[in-house]
Formats: C-alpha cells, sequence, structure tokens
C-alpha cells in the first residue's frame, strides 16, 4: 500500500473555531485533537488496547528521554517507536526544547552549537543541537517532528524573549535543512514571544519565511494565567497560516482546551490526564473529582455515568477511593484510563459542537467547570 502524504484539511468553521483532519501515512487524526503523553514510550498505566479504545489517533513521544532511553540503536533496530511500543497509529515528537527549560540546571545554551546537557540520569555529557534532534526524531520515526527551540521560563525581559526567538528560529533553519524534503512526514515550527503580541508575531513571521507545514505555539503552560493564556493565543492565532495545522504546545486542563479551541487552535497534548489519574483526581462531566475525599468511601455511584466505556463504570466511586487510599497499582490504571477517555470524549463532543454549529452553547456550559 502506497504511503499517504502528510496533509491537512480544513473542513468546517465555527467562527474561530476549526474542525479539520490531518492525514498521515499511519492513519488520520480528526481536529481538534488530544495527544496523550508517551514520554519515553509508553502513557502511564495504559494498555496500547486502552488507548485504541479511548479514540486516540495519535499520541506524542520526548526526544530527550528516548534518547537516553532505549536510545537511538534500539530504536531503529525495531524500525521506530511505533514498532517498540505496538502503537501503529501517528506519533508526534516534541524536539526537546522543553528539556532545555525544565532541565536548565544540567545544561547551557551555545547558539551556535545547540544545547550541551549532561545527562540528569549518569551525568554524561551530550549536545543537542539542532541537526541531533531531527535526527533523533527520525530514529524513532515519528510521523510529526518539532523544531528545537529554546522555551524561556516566564518572563517579561523583551531583550530574553527577542533572544530567544533569535535562536529559536536559527536553529528552526538549520531543522528544516536537516529534515530535508519528506513529504510523507511533517515538521512544524514553534512560535516563541512570550505574552507579548508583537514578539509572537515577529517569530511567526520568521517562521512562515522558512516554511514549515504546522505551527504550534510555544512558551505557554510554564505558570501565567489562564486569561493571559487565552490572550496570547487570541492574539497569535489571527495571523496564523489557516491551512496549516496549530498546535498549543503543553496544554492542558478541559477548560484550557476548550477556550484555545475557540481561538482556533487544533492541536493539544498534556500529562495531566495521566499524571491525576495517579494521584486519584478525575475528570467528569460533573467536573473534577478527588477519589481520596472520604465521602465518597460508601459511595456506590460509578465515577462518570456518562463515561463510553462501560468497563469502567462497573467500579463504584467507594472501590476507586479504596484503592487509591491504599496505593495500589489499578488505582492509577483505572483513573487514568478514565481520564484519557473523558478527554477524548471531550474532544469528540467539542468537534460535534464545531459542526452542528452548537460550539458557543458547549463552551458556555463548560468553560467554568474544571476551575
Amino acid at each position: 500500500m502506497k504511503k499517504k502524504d502528510f496533509y491537512f484539511k480544513l473542513t468546517t468553521k465555527f467562527k474561530k473555531a476549526r474542525l479539520g483532519k490531518i492525514t498521515t501515512s499511519r492513519g488520520i487524526i480528526d481536529t481538534p485533537a488530544f495527544m496523550p503523553v508517551g514520554t519515553i514510550g509508553t502513557v502511564k498505566g495504559l494498555f496500547v488496547d486502552d488507548l485504541i479504545n479511548t479514540g486516540s489517533q495519535i499520541i506524542l513521544g520526548n526526544t530527550y528521554h528516548l534518547m537516553l532511553r532505549p536510545g537511538t540503536k534500539i530504536l531503529e533496530r525495531f524500525g521506530g517507536l511505533h514498532n517498540y511500543m505496538n502503537w501503529k497509529k501517528p506519533i508526534l515528537t516534541d524536539s526537546g526544547g522543553f528539556q532545555i527549560m525544565s532541565l536548565s540546571k544540567f545544561n547551557k545554551i551555545d547558539k551556535n552549537i545547540g544545547a550541551i546537557f549532561r545527562s540528569h540520569l549518569d551525568g554524561k555529557k551530550f549536545i543537542l543541537s539542532p541537526e541531533k534532534s531531527i535526527k533523533i526524531q527520525k530514529s524513532i520515526n515519528s510521523d510529526i517532528l518539532m523544531v528545537l527551540d529554546v522555551c524561556p521560563k516566564l518572563t517579561n525581559n523583551r531583550k530574553t524573549l527577542n533572544n530567544t526567538i533569535d535562536i529559536s528560529t536559527k536553529w528552526a533553519k538549520r531543522c528544516k535543512i536537516e529534515f530535508g524534503n519528506n513529504k510523507k512526514k511533517a515538521l512544524f515550527g514553534i512560535i516563541q514571544g512570550g505574552l507579548y503580541k508583537d514578539l509572537r508575531i515577529d517569530s511567526l513571521k520568521k517562521l512562515i519565511n522558512i516554511g514549515f507545514d504546522g505551527y504550534a505555539i510555544g512558551g505557554l503552560a510554564v505558570g501565567e494565567t489562564q486569561k493571559e493564556m487565552f490572550k496570547t493565543v487570541k492574539n497569535i492565532t489571527n495571523y496564523m497560516p489557516i491551512n496549516k495545522p496549530r498546535y498549543l504546545m503543553g496544554v492542558g486542563t478541559p477548560a484550557d482546551i476548550l477556550g484555545a479551541v475557540k481561538e482556533g487552535v487544533d492541536m493539544f497534548d498534556c500529562v495531566m490526564p495521566t499524571r491525576s489519574g495517579r494521584t486519584g483526581l478525575a475528570f467528569t462531566w460533573e467536573g473534577k473529582v478527588n477519589l481520596k475525599n472520604s465521602k465518597y468511601k460508601n459511595d456506590k455511584s460509578p465515577l462518570d455515568s456518562k463515561c463510553n466505556l462501560r468497563e469502567l463504570n462497573s467500579y463504584s466511586k467507594s472501590y476507586l477511593n479504596h484503592l487509591i487510599k491504599n496505593n495500589e497499582l489499578l488505582a492509577s490504571m483505572l483513573i487514568s484510563l478514565h481520564n484519557i477517555n473523558f478527554y477524548q470524549q471531550f474532544m469528540y463532543e467539542i468537534r460535534k459542537s464545531i459542526k452542528s454549529r452548537t460550539f458557543n452553547k458547549f463552551y458556555n456550559r463548560y468553560i467554568n467547570l474544571f476551575y
């Protein structure tokens, strides 16, 4: 079977909210889409079949962590991460740019070289250059690759932000050259600029001049308020290409996603569903449920009566409360699965509301539920 070229088609709009389809060689992704995070080749606590049953169409892998474990040699031996973890659908890989920020005490930036790291695992020194990031992502064999960028911590210092834009733009050019002309895969640019509209527009224009298959909004979900995030997203999506996917990186709560969809964003990823699941926090159509709370000790009701996975609704809140209080692994597995499934149900209902032009009603009902 001939592999299909990467392609994005915008099918419907309701005001700024967008409905579309991303075609990849490994399947179609309906947008707006949520990507569960599989940092080192596993969405924590979930079997691949469980992910498929939730309707997940794409997952995210982490370039930095996969480079360290299991390493590119093993991934190449298996023909990439898909075969290694038995996931046949699309994979997007981040570039390692976020780790330049989150693991800043282990690295220093050389704008002409890249990020010079000491591994947080064993202290071994290595260089993550733009070219190396793309080569690792090719070893992972991901379907959507990200450019290596500098993701700054939350700051109002325009000089710092301008500097990160300059470095990120130069690195983006180098990533594009290393990526080459592969129409079966996609390379996304990453917009920086903090909370400043003019800096965001400047970063975007420079990326458009290079030319990418999609454009991501980076440097958010780093400590700003939700209101600041929405304003920043609103400002920049007005200038983003209409015919390319728009990806808001590392976001977020269901309300964060809903607000960004309203401003025209197509793709999202976040560790929140599984990370919350491991602490006993569930997302439901009635809002957040903290299953550690003793009020659920005798509660016979299912976690969420609107859940479309019947096997999940066979467990009571009382039982889940018992599991989480006793640190049972099954608690993390069940609640994480529930949360990923809820996120995918939530995205499905968002898409349905855009298509039926009832998005405003859906938005008004749920925007304040997940405070």
